[in-house]
């Protein structure tokens, strides 16, 4: 992991990238984040980005993700300030497994466009193939379907991830299978999530996570202080796309609202 401090910084927040990608197609936001007085705590999540203990697009179980995020949230609290949860996709996925498991102590949580269901789902036949192919094949192969055309509407990262020899486009049966147990139990498990303030914010036009599922489950959540914003037009990835700033802005006069009632 990593650690970006902020001058007197206000509180902490812990980044959880997406599927596919890494840390570093976040430097953007961590940026922002710094300038405005939080620390910043974020990496690679297993299979991804620069860790190279395991198969690249490969894990065993989901809650390989969910060890690995818990030991940043450990980390993030070394700055004895508020930390706050900001994940994307999957890993707006992964942290609301971990808050539903490890229920750490933390101040808020972002997700952005969280992975709660997908607009486009394998065939029946390649869904049934799958499962047979989990037991007998697990780290199998298969093209993710994901591509940054698909993410955002911003030319400028269209170019940058060309040339980005980080970003996994092939994913195993295994993570697939894990994948789609994880949005089952963040959905059969929601009486867990703890009573933290929560944002959730979805594009609206997105291309890769059905907004449906995403507002359902947030409507049947179950707790005291919670926020739901869809960002008419703009794709997945909220933080990427040209109206960017305007999102960055909301998400920080959240952050700074929390910040203010812990003084």
């Amino acid at each position: 992991m990593w650690k970006w401090e902020a001058n007197e910084g206000k509180g902490t927040v812990v980044i959880v990238h997406g599927a596919a990608e890494h840390h570093g197609r976040y430097q953007w936001l961590i940026e922002q984040w710094v300038k405005s007085g939080y620390h910043v705590v974020a990496g690679d999540l297993p299979g991804q980005g620069r860790t190279t203990r395991r198969k690249r697009g490969h894990i065993q179980s989901f809650d390989e993700y969910i060890n690995e995020v818990a030991d940043w949230i450990t980390e993030a609290k070394q700055f004895h300030v508020p930390v706050f949860l900001l994940g994307h996709s999957m890993g707006g996925l992964v942290v609301i497994r971990t808050l539903q498991e490890k229920r750490p102590s933390v101040q808020g949580v972002i997700l952005s466009s969280p992975c709660l269901g997908l607009v486009s789902y394998p065939s029946k036949g390649l869904d049934m193939l799958s499962r047979v192919l989990n037991y007998i094949a697990p780290s199998l192969l298969i093209d993710s379907g994901l591509s940054v055309e698909l993410a955002t509407r911003n030319k400028e990262v269209h170019e940058t991830d060309k040339h980005d020899e980080l970003y996994v486009t092939k994913v195993s049966v295994r993570w697939y299978r894990e994948l789609v147990k994880a949005m089952e139990l963040a959905s059969r498990r929601i009486q867990k999530f703890p009573d933290i303030p929560l944002l959730l914010m979805q594009g609206g036009d997105d291309k890769i996570v059905d907004k449906t599922a995403v507002k359902e489950w947030f409507d049947r959540l179950p707790i005291s202080e919670k926020m739901y914003k869809e960002w008419n037009k703009l794709y997945h990835e909220i933080f990427n796309e040209p109206e960017r700033e305007d999102v960055f802005l909301y998400a920080k006069s959240f952050l700074d609202t929390q910040c203010r009632l812990y003084r």
